[in-house]
């Protein structure tokens, strides 16, 4: 039992004194801080040896004071004055000075010390002071990290719960290592914790010591360091705010990150990586990169800014067989060359990045390289957004491509990706260009607003271009020319500036179950030599002829719907020819069919209705068409006949 002189009198005669229970300076004697599940936390791998922190805990709200009847001091032990009567607000100071271990000791002693032990602002202070976080970052597994925001976080203690996930690693802090381990009596207990200068020896230094490979890398610049990964090492940034923006790694030499083989889930995020070298043009920098990914690893870069001021090579690299990174919430922008190059079967997932405002391409897919690209914002590039060519593959999926110079995307020389449910557009020159045996499937992307036409096929290349909306584009909606080819099915063409479809100069695609509407020019033009077999489209609602034919054009059209024009149906002349079969054509403000100039079509099986200057009309030099006995039509004017 304590005596009277181990209190402080003024305690005792508060709490002696006959006005105590309605005393305004009555200190309180038990918590009222909400509930826990259990007054002993679970071991956890930081309870081991203690010692103390410096820094002071800190203003706190006041808590209501516990009102009743006091007992007398000289009559309670020790442990039950520290266990219930103590104010909260001393023990919080006390634990203020205490470590994570030690803290988790103290919350063993009894319901009242795990409650106080366990507060948040306790552990945030610890927290920041290890990590420099400031709002919690979460590491459930291994490769996944996140930031939460701790008021909506459903879990009571965010911060104690993200120290403990993080708790074993190596710290690059440069400065810090040589006071950390010139005072070991106050950092004891902090086994699980090395620190280093530099993130080379940081690197040595979780091998040497048998370490799960987390590294932590402060604040600050790190120049010319040669990391080179080839184990499944974790590297992230730790700052306070936005950690990229304070952790800053660059070379001005050779590569700043180098993935080799057995570098399979390493783990690299939230940091700056810059490659900067001093003669940017310097012809042997082209092998060097921000990130080099090379065969047979698989390393995951996530919340990374990727910055490359070199004018020969790329800001990332992937190449070689194996290659096969996961790229996510990165910025590769303001880059003097390819943003992403992949290449020589790379492949790998890369979801969630911004690319922009980078001199050539944003992203190059090459030489058999086929990458998953998912949710990627493309844009402001100085040249084209994406580049696929030379057997380049791919899976380009919910990308939003615009405002590039070039097009959007381009495809050559027997590129073929897959590009689906992306938006394409204002691109200062056209949005998707495909060229030179280029192929690949465009499926249910949005295809608007750009300075040329939506889509380009030319010079022998075969895209399938299906399910797309393509629209409002400032000239036509697609354009294939140049012995183009190519299937465009199912496409929903409307509101652009010229023809919906142009067909030129001995292209022949298949352009079927399309809708081409609403276009301030022409529906469907073939012109120069055009062919395609056109069939089974709805053209409507055009501001010119549905459909025109010309200049020695032979295209089939095959069970058609075309109606609704502002101006003729179907228009043949400067001996356009070719095949009208099967097709609806009626109610347009002129004649269903016109024919003229040397021209001379094949006519059969059609219905044509509703035109307001009759149903076929042939003049200035056209010949009368050849007619089968199964067309219907309502008014026909063939002068001379």
């Amino acid at each position: 039992m304590w005596e009277n002189e181990d209190v402080p009198a003024d305690m005792v005669a508060e709490e002696s004194g006959p006005g105590a229970q309605n005393s305004p300076y009555q200190l309180r004697r038990k918590s009222l801080l909400p509930k826990r599940t259990a007054a002993c936390p679970a071991k956890t791998n930081m309870e081991g040896a203690s010692t103390s922190a410096t820094e002071d805990f800190g203003h706190r709200a006041k808590r209501a004071r516990v009102s009743g009847k006091s007992q007398d001091l000289t009559a309670a032990p020790a442990e039950h004055y520290l266990e219930e009567k103590l104010p909260d607000e001393v023990v919080l100071k006390i634990f203020s000075y205490l470590l994570e271990q030690d803290l988790c000791r103290a919350a063993c002693v009894c319901k009242r010390f795990s409650e106080l032990a366990n507060d948040p602002i306790l552990w945030k202070r610890l927290y920041m002071d290890v990590f420099e976080y400031t709002r919690p970052m979460m590491h459930p597994e291994a490769g996944k990290f996140f930031q939460i925001n701790p008021e909506e976080y459903e879990q009571p203690n965010p911060w104690k719960e993200s120290f403990q996930q993080l708790y074993k690693g190596a710290h690059v802090k440069t400065g810090f290592a040589e006071h950390f381990y010139s005072n070991p009596a106050r950092y004891k207990g902090r086994e699980n914790m090395l620190y280093y200068d530099t993130i080379e020896d940081a690197l040595g230094g979780v091998q040497e010591a048998h370490f799960d490979g987390l590294i932590f890398v402060h604040s600050g610049v790190y120049t010319d360091e040669w990391i080179y990964i080839e184990s499944p090492i974790t590297m992230i940034g730790a700052a306070p705010g936005k950690v990229a923006d304070k952790v800053i790694i660059e070379n001005t030499r050779d590569s700043t990150f180098v993935f080799m083989e057995g570098s399979e889930d390493a783990y690299v995020g939230y940091m700056t990586i810059k490659f900067n070298p001093d003669d940017k043009s310097a012809q042997h920098h082209n092998a060097h990169h921000c990130l080099e990914i090379t065969v047979n690893c698989s390393p995951s870069i996530d919340h990374c800014i990727i910055r490359s001021t070199c004018t020969v090579g790329s800001a990332v690299c992937v190449s070689g067989q194996g290659a096969c990174p996961t790229i996510k919430h990165c910025n590769i922008s303001d880059c003097e060359n390819v943003g992403l190059y992949i290449t020589d079967h790379a492949q790998g997932i890369y979801e969630d990045n911004e690319i922009s405002n980078n001199a050539l391409a944003g992203i190059w897919v090459k030489n058999h390289g086929n990458p998953i690209i998912r949710r990627n914002h493309i844009h402001h590039g100085r040249d084209v957004g994406v580049f696929t060519f030379d057997h380049g593959m791919g899976y380009f999926e919910s990308c939003n491509i615009h405002r590039n110079r070039i097009a959007g995307f381009e495809v050559k020389a027997y590129a073929n990706p897959t590009v689906v449910r992306c938006e394409i557009h204002h691109g200062q020159t056209g949005g998707i260009y495909v060229h030179e045996k280029g192929r690949g499937q465009f499926i249910e992307n949005k295809i608007y607003a750009n300075n040329f036409a939506g889509v380009w096929i030319t010079s022998n290349s075969d895209p399938t271009i299906r399910g797309n909306a393509i629209f409002n584009g400032n000239q036509g909606g697609v354009y294939i020319f140049g012995d183009g080819r190519g299937l465009i099915e199912g496409n929903d063409i409307y509101g652009n500036a010229l023809a919906g479809i142009q067909i030129r100069t001995n292209s022949c695609p298949i352009v079927r179950h399309n809708k081409i509407h609403d276009g301030q020019h022409g529906g469907i033009y073939v012109h120069e030599k055009g062919q395609g077999v056109i069939e089974e489209n709805e053209v409507y609602s055009n501001t010119l002829a549905g459909v025109w034919v010309t200049t020695g054009s032979t295209p089939v059209l095959r069970r058609n719907r075309i109606h609704s024009g502002k101006q003729v149906g179907v228009y043949f002349y400067d001996n356009g020819h070719g095949v009208l079969e099967d097709n609806d054509i009626y109610n347009h403000m002129y004649s269903g069919v016109q024919i003229r100039t040397g021209s001379n079509p094949k006519i059969r099986r059609n219905k044509i209705w509703g035109g307001q200057n009759g149903g076929i009309l042939v003049y200035n030099s056209g010949e009368k068409p050849i007619m089968c006995h199964h067309d219907v039509i309502c008014g026909c004017f063939i002068p001379g006949i």
